[in-house]
């Protein structure tokens, strides 16, 4: 942890220095950085495009080196995943980061231009906001990758309900905290039984970015990602129309093509409110709301764990299905768990 502290201030320190300047070009999207500290090595796989991304949003490097560089721990947590992954918050919890396979660190930089595309035609997309790869090796073992992205959870001082949902029932449920207990759990599909997602008037909205989110997933043969959610109770003044809700289009979001013109650009209401992005205001609850996990490629390998689920769970839906089921099925459990 303090490894990749440390590596990740001196990483943002030449992003400081030198800002991507002009229009941007391939060469953004291949550049590899190696920085050689003591006892340990950093790499930046495309920082200039991270970093051009990271300003789009309106991050200045200044917090995110701040956030993420020594001074105060991470947080480390556990998690019900089954890809053995480690996960770290930053101490402010604004930013979450995920160690990665090198063939899942290979997907996402193949996708990227694509990714920065489809966030510069939707701006308001609920896919995760990645913010930076890099490689970690320790004297010399093995490189290690990880990922930094924006906390769909964020602020999370008042959530009380988390859920990691694929729209399928094997595996998905989590037995649930006992009362009373301080431990964070974030639940599964079948915990989620029973209950829906009140969005009001923007339900509309919603349905219809996860369906460009999904056909985006798709079209890069992507499957076995999640929709996070959590709920916070709204108090008596955030609701209606006398709130903090602010009507915003794409040219509010530094640096995006606004493409109301054609079409592309899907509108909705953001609350005036940190991390707004991920936040969707009902009439009763907020409600954080991202996609994740967006590096698992439906190649030979998912084909035959698809072929061994079918035959060891016959009749039950199990989360390894083809990109087009899996963006179907998944948008009709929206729709089905929403009003």
């Amino acid at each position: 942890m303090c490894l990749m502290q440390a590596g990740l201030w001196a990483a943002t320190q030449v992003s400081r220095d030198h800002p991507p300047a002009g229009l941007p070009t391939e060469e953004d999207f291949s550049e590899v950085l190696t920085q050689v500290h003591e006892g340990f090595e950093l790499g930046t796989l495309a920082g200039p495009a991270f970093a051009r991304l990271r300003h789009s949003l309106g991050l200045a490097e200044e917090d995110y080196q701040a956030a993420l560089g020594p001074g105060r721990p991470y947080l480390q947590f556990l998690s019900t995943s089954k890809s053995k992954a480690s996960f770290f918050l930053s101490h402010d919890q604004r930013f979450f980061l995920k160690t990665l396979r090198s063939r899942e660190v290979q997907a996402l930089l193949a996708h990227l231009p694509r990714y920065v595309h489809h966030l510069q035609r939707h701006p308001h997309s609920l896919l995760a906001r990645l913010l930076g790869v890099h490689s970690l090796r320790v004297a010399r073992g093995k490189k290690k990758y990880f990922i930094v992205m924006q906390s769909v959870f964020y602020p999370a001082g008042r959530i009380s309900e988390r859920y990691d949902i694929k729209g399928c029932e094997v595996s998905r449920w989590v037995e649930p905290a006992p009362e009373g207990s301080l431990l964070v759990l974030v639940l599964k599909d079948l915990n989620f039984q029973g209950k829906t997602i009140n969005l009001g008037p923007q339900r509309s909205w919603f349905l219809r970015q996860m369906e460009l989110d999904t056909a985006f997933l798709r079209e890069l043969n992507v499957l076995d990602y999640s929709l996070l959610m959590a709920f916070q109770r709204l108090h008596e003044d955030e609701r209606g129309p006398g709130s903090s809700l602010i009507f915003r289009t794409a040219r509010s979001i530094r640096g995006a093509q606004s493409t109301e013109e054609s079409g592309a650009q899907n509108r909705r209401l953001l609350p005036d409110a940190p991390n707004a992005l991920h936040i969707v205001d009902g009439p009763e609850h907020r409600y954080f709301l991202g996609l994740v996990d967006l590096t698992t490629v439906y190649g030979l390998r998912k084909r035959l764990e698809q072929l061994w689920k079918t035959l060891r769970y016959p009749g039950r839906t199990f989360s390894t299905v083809s990109p087009a089921c899996y963006a179907r099925r998944l948008c009709q459990w929206v729709e089905a768990h929403t009003e």
